[in-house]
């Protein structure tokens, strides 16, 4: 069980309550009040199932009890779900039971999906019969065969099996009494995607999930009556917010879609007269491209807000020129530290929306000392109301925290008048090529706006002479791919330094990427590395 607040300090504590972002009462009060006072709201759209206010209450209440009558209070729940309207069913009932919420990819498998469940001690997971092709309620059988403390398994949307069904759960249900919830209690763990190593669980509590939904409402010019439309994953803590949270603290309502394509997302956005979405480059990219052939400019959009992976500033330049009333804007963060910054959405910010990742909201942030920054530029530390309470494991967090509790992000950064954040790369994300350090970020910016190019990453790899090599891994564009004297040419026209020029050039016919959109480098640069080619790689260019 995770019960408690594990890291944070009494002063800290006191100014988040007397800012009012942290209170105490909790997502289960929210659901309850909404139900009551407005029972017909809708809250979710999962396809043609509409859900309102009264069916969510109902619903949850009902997997609370049967939560309760099958674990102790401070149990984790696992779910493995898609965009569907049960995981909210879920992850409420879970805050109503006085549960452990932990949502987790559904592209995971199952040597991932044991270490989760084993760490976690997950006493019940949730999960499609199958989806996609992939028969999950077999690889949890095979999963759960080997666990020394195997979690229920409950099955969404299919034959359970020798599982338990999710219908038959919710329809045989005893009453129970469940618990009074403390607002500073762990509520979540999610665990991180990390390049290397086995994942960290991440905590947080009603109170960092409350301050964080606060920062968006007064940032994100949310209001009561506006629609997400929630195309990220549920798992990830972007689209667990946008589906879970915002509906019942902000009076929003959540267009879910299962699975991303963007001629659906810009039809969707338009039929449900969508406001708010929230994605990575590649949604923006082929949302604005969707639209275009589509004839709409989604005169209803008011905010995309773009993070999660690089960012073209020519990329958001372009969204604030088509979407003529939206503001479109980069925003940093992680799941320690949920939108660490807000973006550039006051007015005369336009250009601080494409050329920087925005400014900070409730966080506090600094820059400090480290050998793979350039100058006028440190890693990212970060701390706020709604920053993670701690790990699962206690002894991640050695080299995760400052003496004065700040988060060291990993990320590299500089200021843009003493405001603006600019990521420029992540400290293990450098090239070091003939002692000079070199931000493979700053490069793909600049690069991506070549018209040979549709995406790109610029990865390092050992070389005997340089120390490293810069390998420029190209997915083609609708012109030719440039080799490597025109990524040189192409550098050089924008001011940037010639040593900075990729090496090689290799065409993939795409980039490897985790489901919030992020370029998985670590498998690129393994891909790279391998003796024998890889059957997606063909070389071209190599100098």
């Amino acid at each position: 069980m995770i019960r408690g607040i594990t890291r944070t300090d009494q002063q800290r504590v006191a100014d988040a309550y007397a800012a009012g972002l942290w209170v105490h009462r909790t997502l289960a009060d929210e659901l309850a009040a909404a139900a009551e006072s407005t029972p017909q709201r809708e809250v979710l759209i999962d396809g043609t199932h509409r859900v309102d206010c009264a069916q969510l209450h109902r619903q949850a209440s009902a997997m609370a009890h049967a939560m309760a009558a099958r674990m102790p209070t401070g149990s984790v729940v696992s779910f493995m779900l898609p965009n569907w309207h049960e995981a909210a069913v879920v992850y409420l009932g879970a805050t109503l039971a006085g549960m452990v919420v932990n949502p987790i990819l559904p592209s995971l498998r199952d040597r991932e999906l044991s270490f989760i469940l084993e760490d976690a001690d997950t006493r019940m997971i949730v999960i499609p019969g199958t989806f996609r092709g992939h028969d999950y309620a077999a690889m949890l059988s095979r999963v759960t065969a080997d666990l020394p403390a195997p979690p229920e398994v409950v099955v969404v949307r299919s034959p359970a099996g020798l599982h338990t069904d999710y219908s038959t759960l919710l329809e045989s249900v005893p009453s129970r009494a469940l618990p009074e919830l403390d607002a500073d209690d762990v509520r979540m763990v999610l665990y991180t995607s990390g390049t290397t190593g086995r994942p960290k669980g991440v905590l947080h509590s009603h109170n960092s999930i409350h301050a964080l939904i606060c920062q968006l409402r007064d940032h994100w010019h949310v209001d009561p009556g506006d629609r997400f439309l929630v195309a990220s994953p549920i798992a990830h803590i972007g689209g667990s917010i946008y589906a879970f949270e915002c509906p019942l603290l902000l009076g929003t309502t959540a267009v879910l879609m299962e699975r991303w394509d963007a001629a659906e997302g810009a039809h969707l956005m338009a039929a449900e007269r969508c406001t708010h979405m929230a994605g990575a480059t590649p949604f923006l990219d082929q949302l604005l491209t969707a639209a275009d052939t589509a004839g709409t400019r989604l005169p209803d959009l008011e905010v995309f807000i773009c993070g999660g992976a690089s960012v073209p500033p020519a990329l958001i330049r372009r969204a604030a020129d088509y979407f003529e009333r939206a503001l479109v804007t980069r925003v940093y963060g992680s799941t320690e530290v949920p939108v660490t910054t807000v973006g550039a959405l006051r007015p005369g910010d336009a250009a601080r929306a494409a050329d920087t990742d925005g400014r900070p909201g409730i966080a506090e942030i600094r820059l400090a000392h480290h050998d793979a920054a350039a100058e006028g530029s440190g890693e990212i530390e970060a701390r706020g109301p709604q920053m993670l309470v701690g790990y699962l494991r206690a002894d991640d967090e050695a080299e995760s925290f400052t003496s004065d509790g700040f988060f060291r992000t990993g990320d590299l950064a500089r200021l843009v008048d003493d405001e603006y954040l600019v990521v420029t790369g992540r400290a293990k994300d450098i090239i070091i090529r003939n002692g000079e350090n070199i931000s493979p970020k700053e490069i793909e910016d600049v690069l991506i706006t070549h018209p040979g190019i549709a995406e790109l990453a610029i990865v390092g790899v050992p070389d005997e002479r340089t120390g490293e090599q810069a390998c420029a891994v190209i997915v083609p564009g609708a012109a030719a791919v440039p080799d490597v004297a025109e990524l040189r040419d192409v550098l050089s026209t924008n001011g940037i330094a010639r040593f900075k020029a990729p090496e090689r050039v290799v065409v993939w016919d795409a980039l490897p990427k985790n489901d919030a959109g992020k370029v998985l480098k670590h498998q690129i640069r393994a891909a790279l590395m391998s003796p024998a080619p890889t059957t997606q790689t063909t070389a071209s260019g190599v100098r």
